[in-house]
């Protein structure tokens, strides 16, 4: 059985890959990531709301209003991160985008610990946590300078239907609507702009051990942690979609295309499933594995995940093969989050 909890922990870790990969379906098809944010955060929330109904547990909703204010605010993380994977997966590649996403996570649940804030036990620094520093600091840089263009396959006229069928499932199979983009993606990296698109992924992962501190601290309060999910994910929901409407007011995102949703590939809805899945996955085995191997686990799942979907060019991202520096990056980033959780 403690074979199968700590499956599910990698696993758990291989959804966060899979929900950015196919959440590019979902901004292709809507026309806008903020608008596809706000429906796949919107998907995530109902299915949270379904299962806490089914488990009886959507009652401890009414404990909400009684909480600390801060405990409620764990869900602002999550429109943030979605948001850009939806940005950073086409123009980095899926290993380099997870791969800032673990150092941003690495470094910010250090500061966590070291410092005891937001009701996390103070840890002490021991000689294992500075080299899993290092280690995660090395294999991200080797994975950004290792970086090349991605190779997408030449374009064979417009795309029909899609692509919800066929060849244009889940796999290889990427149209030229879904390739062009990333080509011309891969090129707005180049010079100055990069560093922006490293600092976001960066602090977009730095901000997951925040919301889990905070929904840890509200889980005590609620004492369901499914409900606990679903508070988190309509606090999340409704900040992206006071986005949407800001940035739609000063003209600064294309309004939401609706229409494009039934050409879209069943599975470019998988995203609010694998969000809903993770948070679930990781309350439920925090308690049972540890916070510490826990953490670990769904950081390698998601690294390993990411490396494959690069490698072999699922789900319609554009291929990047992983070269002999991108595959030493990826193993220091594992042995070095390894490395800072369990020691």
């Amino acid at each position: 059985m403690h074979a199968l909890f700590l499956a599910s922990a990698l696993l758990a870790g291989c959804l966060l890959a899979v929900q950015a990969s196919v959440n590019l379906q979902l901004n292709k098809a809507v026309g806008t990531p903020y608008g596809a944010s706000t429906l796949q955060l919107g998907v995530a929330t109902a299915l949270l709301a379904l299962l806490a109904a089914a488990v009886g547990a959507i009652g401890a909703i009414r404990l909400a209003p009684g909480v600390p204010f801060w405990h409620l605010l764990g869900g602002l993380a999550s429109p943030l991160y979605i948001t850009s994977g939806i940005l950073l997966f086409p123009r980095l590649g899926a290993l380099a985008a997870a791969g800032l996403f673990v150092t941003g996570q690495m470094f910010a649940s250090l500061g966590l610990d070291l410092f005891g804030l937001l009701g996390i036990a103070r840890r002490p620094l021991s000689v294992g946590i500075v080299l899993g520093a290092l280690a995660v600091l090395a294999g991200i840089t080797v994975i950004i300078r290792g970086q090349r263009p991605a190779q997408t396959p030449p374009a064979a006229g417009p795309a029909t239907g899609g692509g919800s069928g066929g060849s244009g499932g889940p796999g290889r199979g990427a149209t030229a609507t879904a390739t062009a983009p990333a080509a011309t993606a891969v090129r707005r990296t180049r010079g100055l702009g990069q560093s922006g698109w490293i600092l976001l992924g960066i602090v977009a992962g730095a901000v997951l051990p925040v919301q889990g501190a905070v929904n840890a601290a509200l889980r005590k309060d609620i004492r369901e942690p499914v409900t606990t999910a679903m508070i988190s994910f309509i606090v999340a929901t409704i900040t992206i979609a006071v986005v949407l409407i800001v940035l739609l007011a000063t003209r600064r995102t294309p309004r939401p295309q609706l229409g494009g949703l039934r050409t879209m590939p069943w599975w470019g809805w998988l995203g609010g499933a694998c969000a809903a899945a993770y948070v679930t996955a990781t309350f439920t085995l925090i308690p049972t594995i540890g916070a510490a191997t826990t953490v670990a686990l769904t950081v390698t799942g998601q690294q390993v995940a990411s490396a494959v979907i690069d490698n072999y060019g699922f789900l319609r991202l554009p291929r990047r093969p992983l070269t002999a520096p991108r595959l030493s990056g990826l193993a220091l980033l594992i042995v070095g989050s390894v490395l800072v959780q369990l020691t």
